[in-house]
């Protein structure tokens, strides 16, 4: 699969040159724009930059941070969510240091995440906020307040000198996380290759986005890709969306050609929690698209999004299903705005195989997945996994992609840089996927198989099954995996209930009785174990997305209590 455009105009080695020529050019429009919700009742308090704020303040702090460290020096970024996190992401970038996107200290369920990227990544200098600066200081000597450095501090940029901007540290839903070290042309290439892929480049768009700015997609979505292009971005807490998610709607409602992104669980949680009073003063035909790029991308999440917000004028073709991962700065492969949703029904058993072998739709034994599109200005190839002999389209093998934004490898890891990141070019994504009709179909992922009676098993499409099984099993807030037993590789699942229901509330037994059967007749596999357990118990990677390696390793210690165990 190949997919190529030409680069956009004007070209730029870095970031701090895109928004130093927008400054010149185009001064007083709109560049950032933070929308704040002080208060459970807020409809929004905006504070915004403007193209010529927003350099000076970049060069400001960038000479500011130039007087703590030298070029190469990492930076950790503790800010919250808001401008002077953009500002102080972009002035270590102007000033030839190596950024480290994180958060500040507190963020709940991330505390040991934050404690091993510190250690691993060795920052010399922290930058933060006023309101973040005692709990800081705490970690670091050297700690740069970006709302403190004076507009007077601004001096002259030199050129970027260091060739890695920053260290996108991953996830974490499989292994430790390792930060991959993205240059200064992997991030101008890959938002350059969104911005094609979305119909950025030929058409002005709006991002809009509470995705956390320390995370990937949220990274070049909303800082990355709108300083190339020269767009306003608009944003907002991802703790303000969850607490009402309608507010994500409002603001995509009133930016015209507005473009975000969000996992699977956001357009769920919409869907279910948005009240028809908060629809009545919607419009959002005006979206051009809405980038899901959770793994797999299941057509039902769409589904119901799409039925919650016809009346609001919702265009179905506005759903972009997409593929990405950090080693590759983030996106790879997208569904074009436009285009009628690709669904894909495939035999379950023949899946498990290795092959996608079509199904009927309502065979209660089909796998239902979405196309995610073609390639966005690079190569991708499935491979075998063991031999990495390349597969031919409807073969489920490894994805491997090949581009100007794949990554340099592993910060201080040379044998994990080694096994992932080829010699010719090619990163091994450890994802599983296909190619059918010309659209790239994710499956899984290869460290999360489960192999039961030497038949492969995706532990979303069990967690799939659990989920519809009961109303009280807690949405996208469940792990299946495998534990070793005496005759074999055994299934479990902890799943969390709803927040609506207490555990007292529900009868335990009936539920994993239902679980089990569904399991059993769906995919021919006998649950071991299963744990109903309260919610916010599952633990969730960086960006979101349930982490089955550390709740394994939390179940294998005991974390779980019996009370809602079979």
């Amino acid at each position: 699969m190949d997919n190529r455009r030409p680069p956009l105009a004007p070209a730029f080695r870095s970031l701090p040159e895109f928004v130093q020529h927008w400054a010149r050019t185009t001064p007083d429009r709109r560049a950032f724009t933070f929308v704040d919700h002080p208060a459970p009742d807020s409809r929004g308090v905006h504070r915004t930059l403007t193209w010529r704020r927003l350099d000076v303040r970049i060069r400001a702090v960038a000479a500011r941070l130039a007087e703590e460290a030298g070029p190469g020096a990492r930076v950790a970024l503790l800010c919250p969510q808001g401008l002077e996190y953009v500002t102080g992401f972009l002035a270590t970038l102007a000033a030839g240091l190596i950024a480290v996107p994180l958060y500040p200290p507190g963020l709940p369920g991330q505390g040991d995440r934050l404690t091993a990227v510190l250690a691993d990544a060795r920052p010399s200098v922290v930058v933060t906020t006023s309101r973040h600066l005692g709990e800081v200081q705490e970690l670091c000597d050297r700690v740069v307040a970006v709302d403190q450095v004076p507009d007077a501090a601004a001096g002259d940029l030199e050129p970027v000198g260091s060739e890695v901007a920053y260290l996108q540290y991953t996830s974490g839903s499989t292994r430790t996380p390792a930060g991959v070290e993205i240059s200064h042309a992997n991030v101008v290439a890959n938002a350059r290759q969104a911005l094609g892929a979305y119909g950025a480049d030929a058409h002005p768009v709006t991002c809009v986005g509470w995705l956390p700015l320390y995370h990937d997609m949220g990274l070049v979505l909303s800082i990355a890709a709108p300083v190339v292009r020269g767009l306003l971005s608009v944003l907002m807490d991802p703790v303000a969306f969850l607490h009402e998610p309608a507010r994500w709607l409002r603001l995509l409602a009133a930016h015209p050609r507005a473009l975000s992104a969000a996992p699977n669980f956001a357009y769920d949680y919409c869907a279910s929690a948005v009240t028809d009073a908060q629809k009545a003063d919607l419009r959002l035909d005006g979206i051009v698209a809405l980038i899901n790029g959770s793994e797999p991308v299941r057509p039902g999440t769409a589904d119901r999004f799409q039925a919650a917000f016809a009346g609001q004028g919702l265009v179905a073709e506005t759903h972009c299903p997409s593929y990405g991962l950090a080693e590759a700065t983030v996106f790879v492969s997208a569904a074009r705005p436009g285009e009628p949703l690709r669904r894909f029904a495939l035999d379950r058993d023949a899946l498990a195989e290795g092959k996608a072998l079509p199904a009927r739709p309502d065979d209660p034994r089909a796998v239902l997945l979405a196309g995610c599109g073609t390639p966005a200005g690079q190569q991708v190839r499935i491979v075998d996994p063991v031999s990495g002999a390349p597969l031919s389209e409807g073969e489920v093998g490894e994805i491997q992609v090949r581009g100007p934004n794949v990554g340099r490898g592993y910060w201080n890891q040379e044998e994990q840089t080694r096994r992932v990141f080829t010699t010719d070019g090619r990163l091994r994504t450890g994802d599983l996927g296909t190619v059918l009709e010309g659209q790239l179909i994710v499956t899984g992922r290869l460290k999360d198989l489960i192999v039961v009676d030497g038949r492969n098993h995706y532990p979303q499409d069990l967690e799939a099954t659990v989920q519809d099984t009961h109303p009280a099993v807690r949405r996208d807030r469940l792990a299946a995996f495998g534990v070793a037993g005496g005759s074999g590789e055994r299934v479990v699942v902890v799943a969390e209930h709803t927040r609506t229901t207490s555990l007292a509330e529900i009868d335990v037994p009936a539920l994993v009785r239902a679980v089990r059967a569904a399991v059993s007749g769906r995919h021919g596999v006998r649950l071991a174990d299963v744990r109903l357990v309260p919610p916010g118990t599952v633990p969730r990677t960086s960006s979101g997305k349930v982490s089955r390696a550390l709740t394994r390793e939390r179940y294998l210690a005991g974390a779980y209590a019996a009370d809602g165990a079979a």
